[in-house]
């Protein structure tokens, strides 16, 4: 299935920009010079630092822009922004959805048809692409329009963009100058620009009318073309025009019931200059939170679960691709952030939502398990002992068995991403974030909760499971296996809600020393795991009869040897971790 943009353009009032008989750029307000992605600000808020991309190839697939480390999370109220979903759809399906129930009871016309082409432009080495932006030419009938776009914010539907109107399919460097960063401009204006890929659309528009909002619905088909490659563009874009963004969500709902479809934040753009080097999409680690102490714990809860729902979207077409092995580790790990995310939301109040988005979260993570399992057995743990030891034979029917394996848990991960439960669970979990849903069905008094600063909150809770370690942890040097694993879980229960909670503490001394301990003892641990997948995956091969079985029993006997080495590190990262200051509680810094 293509893969599709998740944009919002932000536009503000218009700013004169040098060069004759072209009108001025159209942006979110932003003066030239300043940082392109930041598409709104507002104050007291929660936001995201950008993390490094994790790609294969010449290239970020994913850009990753050095001005967009301070982004501040827009707010969807705010005078002049636009909120927009798509939705990627099968080719031979995507006219049936004209017929659905939603779009028949609530259209307001027939709709117009358009064709779009776009030519997109970078330099030779990808300067636009490399720092987060793009730059395309649109053409459709007689209007020519230039588009700088900042690719990466911390929302997901949210993106800046600015226009300004050309005479042609040419670019007009001179016009798009101004509002690139200044230490950019040099080095593209001494490159001369190059056609990277184009995309020709046909675009049938239509506006829905519901009691929560008015929303313009476009359907999208075509091609991306680079050089001799192509891939075809098949979505359905929602853009609200006026009223609540549950009405976005609210149709994307009704759609999936209609036929199959998925959300996707996986630009054209990133499509294309993948399309155009020959390479796998890119994943990306989650990106830190910067929590501000007066921030509420309302919109604490938001600024987490946002971050959450980007990560699991952006994972999504990598871990699909299958090329790429960091993608359904990436995709695996989103999926354990939200899960505790929204396990952190459970003592201030359970409603059915909740549980359902957990339950539906689980479903996902055990369906791509396998998948990533076999992947590190392939590419980590194989290798290391097969070459290691190089006189025993049948490593290679062993990688010939589990590269079958690992075929068919990515067939079980492509069913699970294709089926109607993720599109409908994607889109409760957005439609649930923009509508604060958690609000719903509470007592007074847990609202009045939701409106304090959430620090207090966070001291609780990180004090808490901090304490839950320590008590399974005691006696470490004499716990067996089975309870220093139930150590492990308790850990990474803590790690979770350190990674969204510690940043309230970010300004003291301890934080990183614990966050570092903290790591460290995680990491010890997860020897032990480690083992215990790689003897599971072993087990359920049939190496009857094979030269396998021998290098199956080396595997076990390396990692049975090489645990020996491990119990020292671990107990001095258990003691190191043991009396560690907690941030949360040393008042002796501010």
């Amino acid at each position: 299935m293509p893969d599709s943009d998740a944009t919002t353009s932000v536009r503000g009032s218009a700013h004169a920009v040098p060069g004759p008989d072209h009108a001025a750029p159209r942006h979110n307000g932003a003066m030239p010079d300043q940082d392109l992605s930041a598409t709104a600000k507002q104050p007291a808020a929660a936001s995201e630092a950008e993390a490094a991309p994790v790609a294969t190839g010449d290239a970020p697939s994913t850009p990753s822009p050095a001005t967009t480390s301070d982004v501040v999370l827009p707010n969807p109220a705010t005078p002049g922004s636009e909120i927009e979903l798509k939705l990627l759809v099968d080719p031979d399906q995507l006219a049936d959805f004209n017929d659905a129930a939603v779009i028949t009871a609530h259209a307001r016309n027939k709709g117009t048809r358009k064709h779009l082409k776009s030519v997109y432009y970078d330099t030779p080495e990808r300067t636009l692409w490399r720092n987060g932006l793009s730059l395309r030419v649109r053409q459709s009938g007689a209007r020519f329009v230039q588009t700088v776009k900042a690719q990466r914010s911390n929302d997901p539907l949210r993106r800046g963009e600015w226009e300004a109107s050309v005479p042609s399919l040419a670019p007009d460097l001179a016009l798009a100058t101004p509002l690139i960063p200044e230490e950019l401009r040099g080095e593209l204006q001494a490159a001369a620009l190059e056609t990277v890929f184009i995309a020709q659309v046909h675009r049938h528009t239509r506006l829905i009318e519901l009691p929560s909002g008015t929303v313009e619905i476009a359907f999208d088909h075509g091609a991306l073309t680079a050089s001799e490659r192509s891939a075809p563009v098949s979505e359905i874009e929602l853009e609200l025009k006026s009223g609540s963004p549950a009405a976005i969500y609210e149709i994307a709902l009704r759609l999936s019931e209609h036929g199959r479809l998925r959300p996707s934040i996986r630009s054209k753009s990133a499509r294309g200059y993948d399309l155009a080097a020959d390479r796998p999409p890119g994943a990306e680690k989650p990106r830190k939170l910067h929590l501000d102490p007066a921030v509420s714990l309302d919109e604490t809860f938001a600024s987490i679960l946002r971050g959450c729902f980007h990560h699991l979207l952006q994972a999504m077409p990598s871990a699909e691709d299958g090329r790429n092995p960091e993608g359904v580790h990436q995709l695996r790990v989103s999926l354990r952030r939200l899960r505790a995310a929204l396990h952190l939301m459970q003592p201030v109040g359970t409603n059915g939502k909740l549980t359902s988005l957990l339950t539906d979260a689980r479903w996902l993570a055990q369906s791509l398990s396998a998948a990533r399992d076999w992947d590190v057995f392939l590419t980590a743990t194989l290798p290391a002992i097969a070459e290691g030891c190089p006189t025993i034979a049948g490593f290679d029917t062993l990688r010939e068995l589990a590269e079958k394996q690992r075929n068919l848990g990515y067939r079980k991960l492509r069913h699970a991403l294709a089926d109607r439960r993720c599109a409908t669970f994607i889109l409760g979990l957005g439609e649930w974030i923009e509508t604060r849903g958690w609000r719903a069905d509470v007592t007074p008094e847990t609202l009045g909760q939701l409106a304090e600063p959430a620090i207090g909150f966070a001291g609780h809770i990180l004090s808490e499971r901090h304490q839950k370690v320590l008590k399974r942890g005691r006696h470490f040097k004499a716990l067996p296996a089975e309870e220093r694993h139930r150590v492990r879980l308790a850990l990474k229960k803590l790690r979770y809600s350190v990674d969204f909670l510690l940043p309230f503490y970010a300004e003291r001394k301890s934080t990183k020393k614990y966050s570092e301990k903290l790591a460290d003892l995680q990491e010890e641990l997860g020897h032990y795991n480690d083992m215990a997948v790689t003897a599971g995956l072993l087990s359920g091969l049939d190496l009857t009869s094979t030269d396998g079985a021998i290098a199956a029993a080396a595997i076990a006997g390396w990692q049975a040897h090489a645990m020996l080495g491990v119990e020292a590190p671990l107990r001095q990262a258990w003691r190191n971790f043991a009396k560690s200051a907690t941030p949360w509680s040393d008042d002796t810094e501010t």
